[in-house]
């Protein structure tokens, strides 16, 4: 989808928001946007998918030829897959992964420049991480980006231990704003705002199987900050509608 709108040059972006996978994204446009125009942020993309894509591939969990041959190439019948599943329900990352190891981390300290990303002033960035301790969301800043930032928004708990920062620690930010929208309004002088969904709204079909199940209750929880938020917006932008509207008849009499 970015991809796509990069090649449309009426387009113009004046900030993002993302959480997650989103701020990710969001990441390698900017930064791409800084070096190279709208050419360098669809190469930055590129380039960081096919890295993951490449991680993944020398992973120990793939495909199985059911799997493949079903066309979805998930997961669903891999019995490795869900004997970890299993395993990061009953013993914690901070068990699982005591040193706190994320390829992730590496691949973006490589391609990125943080240092330029935070100096570049032309689309402003915001990433959503979860504070821990208190529930609520923090939105790191365009000059707060960084690797652990971008880490904290993507953190999923039962796989990665937490995210420090400043002293707080921080969970995947999808559980307090996916993505949250109220920085874009404050922030931003563009009049409208383009929401790319990667967690569906709604279904076709009630979900029947565990894993089907457990995907649809994570659409639901990781989709109720961002409905409330555009309740909120659209129940702002009625009240002023009609406010302006009260405020021109009252004139004209």
């Amino acid at each position: 989808m970015l991809d796509r709108l990069l090649e449309d040059e009426r387009l113009m972006i004046d900030g993002i928001s993302g959480t997650s996978a989103g701020a990710m994204n969001g990441t390698m446009l900017v930064y791409g946007m800084a070096i190279g125009g709208r050419a360098g942020a669809r190469e930055m993309l590129r380039t960081f998918w096919r890295r993951i894509a490449e991680c993944a591939s020398y992973g120990i969990f793939q495909p199985t030829p059911l799997d493949r041959l079903l066309g979805h190439h998930d997961l669903d019948h891999s019995p490795l897959y869900w004997a970890f599943d299993a395993v990061t329900r009953v013993l914690s990352p901070y068990q699982l992964n005591p040193s706190g190891v994320n390829p992730l981390g590496e691949i973006l300290g490589e391609l990125v420049d943080f240092d330029r990303l935070r100096a570049a002033a032309d689309i402003k960035l915001f990433a959503c991480a979860s504070n821990v301790r208190t529930g609520k969301i923090r939105v790191v800043q365009p000059h707060e980006i960084s690797v652990d930032a971008l880490l904290a928004s993507a953190c999923l708990p039962t796989l990665f231990r937490a995210v420090e920062i400043e002293g707080e620690c921080y969970w995947d930010g999808g559980f307090m704003g996916n993505p949250a929208m109220f920085p874009l309004l404050n922030a931003c002088h563009a009049s409208d705002i383009i929401l790319i969904e990667i967690n569906p709204i709604r279904v076709d079909e009630t979900p029947t199987t565990a894993r089907a199940i457990i995907d649809r209750m994570k659409d639901i929880s990781f989709n109720a900050t961002m409905m409330r938020e555009m309740r909120t917006i659209a129940f702002v932008t009625r009240s002023v509608t009609a406010t302006r509207a009260c405020a021109s008849d009252c004139c004209l009499d």
